[in-house]
């Protein structure tokens, strides 16, 4: 098998950076993923820039290993093509503002009448449902309603943005164990059924314990920059020359004395950790002061055989291509340009790893309607005739 997926047909309606996500765990896993696109987009409207050698690096990442069709949707020609199209899919996955597929006659409604197995998974901002669910919603928005943000950041600055697009991300991943999990049922069931995934919803269920904490004790979490609500010290200290993580100190009086500060071990305002969190401004204060007296890698030196904390760089992007952990683990590939283009760029690799169908990437983003031949032939056996007189008449690229 080339992945868990293979032989899993997926027709994929997605944009920007949530929804292709979401279908490039699919890909990685071996599924065929067919990204469907309208004939006339040029390929800078693909995606934002930066632009590198003409393709947009933000399409290029998210859409590795899919195959590109072209079809107008605007057309009842292109539309009866999606409708045979989808009569051969196991998965559909969209995510434009609901209503949008059913406007067109595409929708999970009339798409079960033509193929009772087919899975219809929706990504949207607030859900098809509900009295947001007509709102627009980007990655900013989505981290904002649903919390996230209100708990990034500093607790006398303004609330901030996760630096990655955890809010789409996010929902994508969700959608793809959506997914997986539909795939299962229908194992069981023969038939598919509708997923329905929120942007905001996925960013509630990553605020599980400040959620648990409110409805238990009234809480009201809010922002306190790197440091852990129930543990201390926890986050990124400064050293000579950069940035190291300490976090789950087992042995607090070990700890002080490997780092050159018994005093503190005896200081009854941190010998528990209750003490350490209460008067967590003046223990990092004492932190930094020591630790920046060393190298972060003569910390670890110092640190990591004792085993008494969990310990880690700050990592800049940079440093990600040159760490040997990540090359010995193979977490960086070279995916080569389309177009024949020469050269390659560098992505993140499948971090699931499987020791009997491993994850497969390494295949470019798909040409726009480069695969639309192939797929119109193999799934609907169209002839080379009748695909030229779409063509001709503009429904395809």
């Amino acid at each position: 098998m080339r992945g868990p997926l293979e032989g899993i047909r997926v027709l994929d309606f997605t944009w920007a950076l949530a929804g292709p996500f979401a279908t490039m765990q699919l890909a990685d896993m071996g599924a065929e993923v067919v990204k469907v696109e309208h004939p006339q987009t040029h390929e800078k409207e693909r995606g934002f820039g930066p632009y590198y050698e003409g393709i947009s690096t933000f399409f290029f990442s998210p859409n590795r290993g899919k195959k590109g069709i072209a079809v107008d949707l605007k057309t009842e020609a292109g539309k009866e093509l999606i409708r045979r199209l989808a009569g051969e899919a196991d998965v559909l996955v969209e995510n434009f503002r609901p209503g949008t597929m059913d406007r067109l006659g595409l929708g999970h409604d009339a798409l079960r009448e033509v193929n009772p197995r087919l899975i219809y998974a929706a990504l949207s901002g607030f859900g098809q449902t509900g009295p947001y669910s007509r709102l627009p919603a980007v990655d900013a928005v989505a981290q904002a309603m649903g919390g996230t943000m209100s708990l990034n950041g500093y607790r006398d600055g303004p609330p901030l943005r996760v630096g990655v697009s955890i809010g789409d991300m996010v929902g994508g991943l969700y959608l793809a164990l959506g997914i997986l999990a539909a795939l299962r049922a229908r194992d069981v069931t023969g038939e598919g059924q509708l997923l329905d995934v929120a942007l905001m919803e996925a960013q509630m269920a990553l605020c599980e314990n400040a959620i648990v904490r409110h409805s238990a004790f009234g809480e009201a979490p809010t922002r306190q920059g790197s440091r852990h609500p129930l543990v201390a010290p926890f986050g990124p200290f400064e050293t000579k020359d950069g940035w190291i993580v300490i976090a789950n100190v087992k042995e607090w009086e070990l700890f002080c004395a490997l780092i050159g500060r018994d005093d503190l071990a005896v200081d009854e305002r941190f010998g528990t950790n209750r003490g350490r969190l209460e008067h967590v401004e003046e223990l990092e204060r004492e932190l930094n002061a020591a630790l920046r007296e060393k190298t972060t890698d003569e910390w670890f030196a110092v640190l990591e055989p004792a085993d008494v904390c969990s310990i880690g760089k700050v990592n800049s992007i940079a440093d990600l291509f040159e760490d040997p952990h990540v090359a010995a683990r193979g977490m960086l590939v070279e995916i080569p340009l389309p177009y024949g283009l020469p050269g390659s760029l560098k992505l993140p690799n499948s971090p699931v790893h499987l020791s009997k169908t491993p994850t497969v990437v390494g295949k470019p983003m798909p040409e726009h309607g480069g695969d639309t031949d192939d797929v119109l032939a193999r799934w609907i056996g169209l002839s080379a005739d009748q695909i030229g007189e779409l063509r001709a008449a503009g429904v395809i690229k």
